[in-house]
C-alpha cells in the first residue's frame, strides 16, 4: 500500500480570496494596515499564531488577537457564502481515482484546523476518501515533520512508499524533514522555482499529471 498525502488550500482548494479577506479584516479590526496580498499568500501552510507571527512579530502583543479575529472572520465570510473555496481542476477526478485504486490510501496534512478541514472537503464531497487528516490541531506547524509522521503511524505506511503534494515550501520542507518524496504543484501560492529549491521531485502544471507521476515515482 502506498500513501498519498495532500496539502489542502493551494493544491485542493483555491482559498486565496477568503484568506485574504479574513486576514484583511483582521488587521483592520485593530486599524492596523492589512499586509500585502503577497505577503498573506505567502505564510498560507503555516498554523495560524505562525503564520501571524511572520506578518507581524513573535513578539507582537497583538498576534492573539489577530489570530481570533482572522477566525471569526474566516467563519462569517464562509457561512455568509461571500467567498468561496473552489477545488482545482481534476482535483475531484484524481482523488477519486486514487482512493478507488486499491493500493493507495489518502492524507491529508494542513494548517488548517480539523473543524475547517471537515467543512470545505465536506462541502466538496470528498472528504471520506481521506482515512488520515493531519492539522494544525494535532501537530506543530509545518515544515515541523510531525503531520507526516502521525499520518504515516496512523495507517502503518513508512517513508518510502509515501509521498507529500503541495504548494509551498513549507510542504516540500515537511516532506524532506519526514524523509518522503515530494511533488509541488504549480497552480498554488508559492514559486515554481521555489519548489525546486527546497527539493520538490517534480512540480506538476496539471492535476491530471499526478496518477503517472506517482507510478513513475514508485516504479
Amino acid at each position: 500500500m502506498k500513501l498519498v498525502i495532500f496539502d489542502c488550500d493551494g493544491t485542493l482548494v483555491d482559498s486565496q480570496h477568503i484568506i485574504v479577506a479574513a486576514m484583511n479584516k483582521a488587521f483592520e479590526g485593530l486599524n492596523r494596515e492589512p499586509p500585502p496580498r503577497t505577503a498573506t499568500l505567502g505564510i498560507v501552510g503555516l498554523s495560524l499564531t505562525e503564520a501571524l507571527e511572520a506578518l507581524t512579530a513573535p513578539d507582537d502583543p497583538d498576534v492573539p488577537v489577530l489570530v481570533e479575529g482572522y477566525k471569526n472572520a474566516f467563519h462569517d465570510l464562509r457561512a455568509g457564502g461571500l467567498v468561496t473555496e473552489p477545488l482545482y481542476d481534476g482535483a475531484r477526478e484524481v482523488v477519486e481515482a486514487l482512493a478507488a485504486s486499491g493500493d493507495v490510501i489518502l492524507g491529508i496534512a494542513t494548517g488548517k484546523s480539523q473543524r475547517g478541514v471537515r467543512l470545505v472537503l465536506g462541502h466538496h464531497g470528498i472528504y471520506d476518501h481521506f482515512s488520515t487528516i493531519q492539522t494544525a490541531d494535532d501537530a506543530p506547524s509545518k515544515p515541523h515533520p510531525g503531520m507526516i509522521e502521525q499520518a504515516m503511524a496512523a495507517v502503518g505506511i513508512g517513508s518510502a512508499d509515501t509521498v507529500m503534494i503541495g504548494d509551498t515550501t513549507f510542504d516540500m520542507q515537511m516532506a524532506e524533514a519526514a524523509g518522503v518524496a515530494a511533488i509541488g504543484v504549480a497552480w498554488g501560492y508559492h514559486p515554481v522555482e521555489a519548489l525546486h529549491a527546497t527539493r520538490a521531485r517534480i512540480v506538476l502544471d496539471q492535476f491530471a499529471q499526478l496518477p503517472a507521476t506517482l507510478d513513475h515515482l514508485w516504479r
